[in-house]
């Protein structure tokens, strides 16, 4: 299964996310426009994956006014925030479940997401959740 997430850097929000068993840019496509019918981004960042040069995709986001950004090949610092929720997400919920369904495992990654963006305070956004900062609350 491969799963793509929407984040707002300076929130950490988990703006939109979508998962499939293929890596075809349709399902990035599908998060990308369900991100933007909330919030349109001045630059969209993501690495150099297929499913982000696809042809599709930079059309899209160029036709919707958004800087496309992509990160240095065999550099996954530049995309830290991303990498970080990947780490927390596999440790804090895929390792510890074993899933039996592409089902299952969208209810676990949408029941922590929820808990990610909701509950999950963060030291670096001085001990708020990412939807406080998002909506600026808090």
């Amino acid at each position: 299964m491969y799963l793509v997430a929407i984040m707002d850097w300076y929130s950490r929000f988990v703006v939109s996310w979508a998962l499939e068993s293929s890596l075809e840019a349709a399902f990035v496509l599908v998060a990308v426009q369900e991100a933007m019918e909330k919030a349109r981004p001045e630059i969209m960042n993501s690495d150099q994956g297929s499913q982000f040069t696809n042809p599709d995709y930079i059309k899209f986001l160029e036709g919707s006014g958004v800087r496309i950004s992509m990160d240095g090949k065999g550099r996954a610092t530049d995309n830290i925030f991303t990498e970080r929720l990947w780490r927390s997400l596999k440790y804090e919920e895929v390792y510890l479940n074993e899933y039996q369904s592409p089902r299952e495992a969208r209810q676990g990654i949408s029941r922590y997401l929820t808990f990610y963006n909701h509950h999950r305070p963060h030291q670096s956004l001085k001990y708020r959740t990412p939807a406080e900062v998002y909506y600026g609350k808090g």
